[in-house]
């Protein structure tokens, strides 16, 4: 009992607090942040919308225009987003692929005469391309809004026509279409006919964000952010007057020709808030966005209390030096970050996070744009760089790279600003070459925070994958056919997950180890015995079955003695999930006829794969180590035997919990059907 009530308040721990826990993180990030802020002052005045004038009489310092306020900003790009159409672009190609699709499938379905199969496939073409010519319309979340216009561009052949959201099709209405044409065939078989046609169904009307988003923002752009000029000397607002929406635009106005004008004038406490709440915007932003786009990162604490570390490990160090010495500021090696970031995560989440810190940074940067546009640069860099790496040596190529963008970039502003180089400082020249120096010392902050927050990278799975490791060399010495089985098993699992998608190097590494508990007991496994000595035929199929099953436990305690990550020994847990030892429960059922076994003795304690790595791994080891029993294989046992295996491990509910299709699993049994084809030098059964 006190153990069901453990474990309902850990579910609802992590259940309704753990997100909880990570939103605390985000906020004492942002507190840290705002509080170690440097700030300046440059207006002089503290107001409020809504109350009282506080101050004496104020007068226009300078002549300045008047900016519209966020509201008026707001309703006018409101107003301008109605009359900006979203472009939708035709997908020739894939329209084509269907079409070739559907003719090459109604040869082979449609059995009658020639001359009627002929008619039949034409008339399907004729109303395949009507419908498509036309367009079907794939949904998009912009066509739900309530500002949206029921008109749309169509981009086809380079050139764009405005057209009514209902003169296009959905996929309803384009089947629908099929089914009131079919139903007056008189040649065809309707049936199969509707099938064909809904089956070649393609949306080839698919939005393009970039374009859409590039119109709205050139919209958006020609609307003017003044409407009116306050003259010097003229009277802005009086002592005790109210401040009104008006004076407070103007007020707003005034307040931003300061920040222009006041060069390097230090910032007064007044922009604190305005600071502050831009900080919370950007880690509001990163919030959502790991979320929602990223929620295997956000279901992690470790990744992102590693993640905000490396942010607040780049940002307030930026912050201690424009405080006490800018002029050192750009010697600084803010490349460290997208480096790192890369190592541990994704591409786009190290774009990301790297532009909001390059942005909480530049609300204190002088130059902001400048320094932003660098940091893009940079960050953009490393990312094509080392998105792939495997290599040590890419960090010190990466490092002249970051050189070479800063010189670049610094070049491209100083002409901007002057004619010539007059502006270029040679000593930056310096500054940058140390900053891109000084990213190297992001390999040993690598190793220090995969032990900190025990991560693995790409780096230490090309290491933990050498088969001269001391845990493999064991391997290949006390149990050889072991071994051997482990890199056939590594082998399919990268080829299948290099075709369907993951991470090809963990399944390798992990396919590796995955059967290192063999290595206590190895003569007790087939691939090891030789003479013909079965050390089975001995004991019971019991206890024969709890040596089986023991060597995933003995697995991993092996594994944590030599220190291999746990994203490694996941795959020794789940190898085998929670299958069962099926030969020796048969075998013990019929030694023991008429008797209720308990199968909880014959199955592994899992658990089943949580990951398409770690299923794929499961899938390559059952089928691999299957495969070796076929005697005189042939392409048709090899067929039934993988599609035997893997279906009914997918029966048994192993992959429930892994992100894994059945598309993929198809691929994946494809896969290992050409590879076993090829390991036992099968010849493909030709037609006669």
């Amino acid at each position: 009992m006190a153990r069901y009530m453990r474990k309902r308040f850990t579910d609802r721990f992590y259940k309704f607090h753990f997100p909880l826990v990570k939103l605390v993180s985000f906020t004492i990030a942002a507190i840290l942040i705002i509080i170690l802020m440097p700030r300046t002052a440059r207006f002089g005045f503290e107001y409020q919308q809504g109350r009282a004038w506080q101050h004496p009489h104020l007068y226009a310092p300078f002549d300045f225009t008047i900016y519209k306020s966020d509201a008026q900003l707001a309703a006018e790009r409101r107003k301008v987003s109605q009359q900006v159409y979203p472009y939708f672009s035709y997908d020739e190609i894939e329209t084509a692929r269907s079409r070739e699709r559907l003719e090459k499938l109604a040869q082979e379905r449609f059995r009658g005469p020639a001359r009627e199969t002929r008619v039949c496939i034409r008339m399907l073409l004729r109303l395949f391309d009507e419908v498509h010519s036309n367009g079907i319309i794939q949904h998009n979340s912009i066509l739900d809004r309530d500002d949206f216009a029921r008109r749309i561009n169509i981009v086809r052949n380079r050139m764009v026509n405005v057209r009514s959201v209902d003169d296009v099709y959905n996929i309803t209405s384009a089947f629908e279409r099929f089914r009131r044409a079919t139903d007056t065939m008189r040649y065809c078989d309707r049936q199969t006919a509707l099938t064909l046609l809904t089956e070649s169904l393609t949306q080839n009307l698919i939005y393009d964000e970039a374009m859409s988003r590039q119109e709205l923002e050139q919209a958006w752009q020609r609307i003017s952010p003044t409407y009116g000029l306050i003259q010097k000397g003229e009277l802005i607002i009086s002592e005790g007057d109210m401040v009104d929406e008006e004076k407070n635009t103007i007020l707003t106005s005034l307040r931003l020709e300061y920040d222009r004008r006041a060069g390097d004038e230090w910032r007064q406490n007044s922009q604190r808030a305005g600071e502050s709440l831009l900080v919370i915007i950007i880690f509001a932003i990163l919030f959502f966005y790991i979320r929602h786009f990223r929620a295997g990162l956000f279901d992690r604490l470790r990744k992102v209390n590693l993640l905000l570390l490396m942010m607040l490990a780049s940002i307030l160090p930026a912050f201690l030096v424009l405080d006490k010495a800018d002029q050192y500021f750009y010697l600084l090696p803010l490349g460290i970050l997208p480096i790192v970031l890369i190592t541990f995560f994704d591409t786009r989440t190290t774009i990301v996070v790297h532009l909001l810190t390059t942005f909480i940074i530049a609300i204190a940067v002088p130059n902001a744009f400048q320094f932003v546009f660098m940091q893009l640069v940079v960050g953009y860099v490393v990312v094509f760089s080392l998105e792939r790496h495997s290599r040590r040596l890419f960090f010190f190529r990466t490092s002249l790279m970051i050189f070479i963008a800063y010189l670049i970039v610094y070049a491209g502003f100083s002409l901007t600003q002057l004619p010539g180089l007059e502006q270029f400082d040679i000593a930056m020249i310096g500054k940058f070459a140390a900053s891109s120096v000084l990213t190297l010392f992001s390999l040993p902050i690598i190793y220090l925070l995969e032990r900190l927050f025990r991560e693995i990278t790409d780096l230490s799975l090309l290491e933990l994958s050498n088969t001269n490791n001391p845990l493999l060399r064991e391997l290949a010495l006390r149990a050889p056919g072991t071994f051997q089985h482990s890199i056939q098993v590594a082998n399919l699992a990268e080829e299948a997950l290099a075709a369907i998608g993951g991470n090809v190097l963990l399944a390798r590494t992990g396919a590796l180890y995955h059967d290192i508990g063999k290595m206590e007991s190895p003569y007790y496994f087939i691939e090891n015995q030789a003479g013909g000595y079965n050390p089975h035929d001995d004991i019971s199929p019991t206890e024969s079955a709890s040596i089986i099953i023991g060597h995933v436990i003995r697995g991993i305690e092996m594994a944590r003695k030599a220190g291999l990550p746990e994203q490694i020994i996941d795959f020794i847990r789940t190898h085998h999930g929670t299958s069962r030892v099926d030969y020796f429960y048969i075998m013990a059922q019929r030694q023991q006829p008429g008797i209720q076994l308990d199968e909880r003795g014959f199955r592994y304690h899992g658990p089943i794969p949580f990951s398409r790595e770690t299923a794929v791994v499961m899938m390559a080891d059952a089928v691999e180590a299957s495969s070796r029993s076929l005697k005189q294989p042939t392409e048709q046992k090899i067929n039934d035997l993988i599609e035997f295996i893997i279906g009914k491990q997918f029966a048994d509910q192993q992959f429930t919990n892994a992100d894994i299709t059945l598309r993929d699993i198809n691929l994946v049994k494809k896969i290992f059907k050409r590879k076993l084809l090829n390991i036992y030098h099968v010849r493909i059964a030709y037609p006669e």
